[in-house]
């Protein structure tokens, strides 16, 4: 995917696990699990909001685009 996910770096440099951070915003260890990993396929506002919250640290933070765009399904099929 082209979107990066790196919360495992900012827990790190906050020192918080990932189970402390799923407590704090209401969501269970094996959603943020597959946001951690990169597999979610979307995440919600609310959750970001929470996150970046209790981080203290911008969306920019946590997703990053790596420049290379990806096609999707979706993408392929002409409306």
């Amino acid at each position: 995917m082209a979107i990066r996910v790196y919360l495992d770096e900012a827990l790190k440099a906050r020192q918080m696990t990932s189970k402390e951070l799923c407590a704090l915003i209401g969501i269970t260890e094996a959603n943020l699990s597959i946001l951690r990993s990169g597999k979610a396929r979307g995440v919600r506002f609310g959750t970001l909001n929470r996150i970046c919250g209790y981080l203290r640290c911008e969306v920019g933070d946590i997703l990053r685009f790596d420049g290379e765009m990806e096609m999707t399904e979706e993408d392929t099929h002409e409306g």
